[in-house]
């Protein structure tokens, strides 16, 4: 029989901890001061055995003093949070920066924005520019790695991996550099680039993420663009919503040029992160994504204080240039993520965080989707409780999409304190099968990954 920890008795409110003007700055939003190692955490419930590696998360961090009138979210210095389990056991927590305290002290934010394993390594990765850093096995910083010096540009934080080939595949904009184009780049199983190619759009948008079929790399040119007025008032995060910008996204044949690109227009929206993408049989594609209605269009902090995403699909066909939206579910929901084993093909199986804006505790529930039949069913964590971006485990000698082993940061704004739970994604409404309790709070931030033992060299 599984322990399980029984959440906080609701009360009037909740206790309103580090009080900031900027809400990108208070309660759970606020920096961590210290990097911290702790050994045989505390553990409720049973670790699955078969987990034997490392849970990541990457997310900003400001170490110094920041002016909160003008702070936005995406501008804190990159912080690394790890859980190494092996045995059934939770072995270590440590949190390091990614950039050094010189590079802080200059100013240099360091990738702050996502962390996981490739090609033998650990990489800490960020958008708009910044290179990949590479991180050993307890997550000190080996300084910028461009694909071992054959990365010629910016990358991003969201590539797309193949497990056909075993290449990542991403899209990457460079605020202030590319001012014309963004850049097409395959990194080989290798870990150096075997493909980099430009792709004319105007005014400069913010192109968080893409999509990858076994067809096309997709690209979404939408309507949230450099502003130098939001520049000239002196906000360092120069991104603006431009409600006279179309909208379009781009199905670019994987071995084609800029040229072969179908380009197709799509109503007014903003996607920061797509779930997965697939051909059909029939030359469509099918994505499912977190879509807002608008972004950033007063809001100069960070996203989610005006239109909340929703989950939709879309069906994009390259013969009529149309695309075809349709909503999945209205809740306020972010950080898909499915079985990475489905990658490329047709998913059935979906899960999402709920969103709760300007909220001491910004996550709620866990949402598990069967977009076979129509359904969805979400993991409660209690008053004052919520989970973060759902990583999915698959379960060891099992095939079904969703055998497997959901990991998710949780934060308790009763305790202000931060547990790692595991979900069976088979049931998801059950209590966790374990909760392990952090040494310190992990802040709201960004992604991470599970890294298996197997997929790096030196443990």
């Amino acid at each position: 029989m599984t322990d399980v920890l029984e959440p906080a008795a609701p009360s009037s409110d909740l206790p309103i901890r580090r009080p900031n003007d900027n809400i990108y700055l208070s309660g759970n939003y606020a920096p961590v001061e210290s990097e911290v190692t702790a050994h045989d955490l505390p553990v409720v419930g049973e670790i699955p055995t078969e987990l034997e590696g490392r849970w990541l998360r990457n997310g900003p961090n400001p170490e110094l003093a920041v002016d909160a009138s003008t702070h936005h979210w995406f501008m804190g210095h990159g912080m690394v949070h790890g859980i190494r389990l092996r045995g059934g056991k939770a072995e270590w927590y440590r949190n390091r920066y990614v950039s050094s305290a010189d590079d802080r002290a200059a100013g240099k934010l360091g990738a702050n924005t996502n962390v996981g394993g490739f090609a033998g390594t650990t990489w800490a990765m960020v958008e708009a520019g910044g290179a990949p850093f590479e991180l050993d096995y307890e997550l000190n910083s080996l300084g910028e790695n461009r694909f071992n010096g054959t990365l010629d540009g910016p990358f991003t934080a969201h590539p797309k991996y193949d497990p056909s080939t075993g290449e990542l595949h991403s899209m990457n904009y460079q605020w202030p550099d590319l001012v014309d184009h963004v850049n097409y780049t395959v990194v080989g199983g290798d870990g150096r680039v075997t493909k980099n190619l430009a792709i004319p759009v105007s005014d400069m948008p913010m192109m968080h993420d893409m999509s990858l079929t076994d067809t096309y790399a997709i690209v979404y040119d939408l309507s949230v663009t450099v502003n130098f007025d939001v520049l000239t008032a002196g906000y360092p995060f120069p991104f603006k919503w431009d409600p006279n910008r179309p909208c379009r996204v781009g199905l670019l044949p994987r071995d084609g040029s800029a040229d072969d690109i179908v380009w197709c227009d799509v109503d007014p929206c903003y996607v920061f992160h797509p779930l997965n993408a697939y051909d059909t049989p029939d030359g469509k594609v099918v994505v499912d994504l977190c879509r807002y209605d608008d972004l950033m269009v007063d809001d100069r902090h960070g996203p989610f204080t005006e239109n909340p995403p929703t989950f939709d699909r879309w069906i994009i066909d390259p013969a009529t240039r149309r695309v075809t939206e349709t909503r999945i579910d209205d809740m306020a929901q972010e950080f898909p993520r499915h079985d990475p084993r489905v990658g490329l093909k047709e998913h059935r199986f979906a899960y999402t965080s709920q969103i709760k804006p300007c909220e001491v505790n910004l996550h709620g529930s866990i949402n598990k989707f069967d977009l076979q039949k129509g359904s969805v069913d979400r993991h409660e964590f209690g008053f004052g409780r919520g989970g973060a971006e759902p990583v999915f485990v698959p379960k060891a000698d099992r095939t079904e999409e969703d055998a497997g082993w959901i990991l998710t940061v949780v934060y308790d704004a009763t305790t202000d304190s931060s547990e790692l739970h595991v979900l069976d994604a088979e049931d998801i409404t059950a209590p966790a099968v374990a909760q392990i309790t952090l040494p310190q709070r992990v802040p709201f931030g960004f992604h991470g990954n599970w890294v298996p033992d197997t997929s790096v060299n030196e443990v």
